[in-house]
């Protein structure tokens, strides 16, 4: 196991995020911020309490959008669906999708399904924690990037949240770790 980020870069690492979201979306007046469940909702609820931190006074409109019966790839398998939460359109908005780890581009490839549901908006952003670079099934590139890693297909990332796992750090695991 070797450590990628560490709790105190964690934390700077998101807060950069926040500014870098915010540099291109000065008031927020027309984009949406979308945390994907499950593990991509601990970043972009940190993403957003640190934009409110910065602007108390700027709204934003910020949902939860679960893609399990999107994705194309565990269909065999029984899930249980986490709670999708958007209580607005997204037509003609601009989107900020927040995940945790960008690998194969599966899950944003099933986002970009999913977000269809509530409306057609003008123009998707991917902001992610991790870019683990050269993994990629899809043509699906970020906006905005924590830390890019380069990783091979046997190593695991693993992003630990204070609010489920008790620590904050990023690690990545060979197959003899996990």
């Amino acid at each position: 196991m070797k450590s990628i980020l560490t709790g105190q870069q964690l934390t700077i690492t998101i807060k950069r995020l926040a500014h870098q979201v915010l540099e291109n979306n000065i008031n927020l007046e027309n984009t949406v911020l979308i945390g994907l469940q499950p593990r991509g909702i601990f970043l972009s609820d940190q993403i957003v309490a640190e934009i409110k931190t910065e602007f108390p006074s700027v709204n934003i409109q910020y949902g939860k959008l679960d893609i399990t019966f999107y994705r194309d790839d565990i269909r065999r398998e029984l899930h249980l669906a986490n709670q999708t939460d958007i209580p607005f359109s997204i037509e003609g908005k601009k989107v900020v999708l927040i995940d945790d780890v960008l690998y194969t581009g599966r899950t944003i490839r099933a986002a970009l399904d999913a977000l269809l549901d509530f409306g057609r908006p003008e123009k998707v952003e991917l902001c992610v924690l991790i870019d683990r670079r050269f993994s990629r099934q899809f043509p699906i590139q970020p906006d905005y990037v924590g830390k890019s890693i380069d990783s091979i297909i046997s190593q695991k990332v693993k992003v630990y949240w204070k609010a489920k796992d008790g620590k904050e750090e990023v690690t990545i695991l060979d197959a003899l770790d996990a």
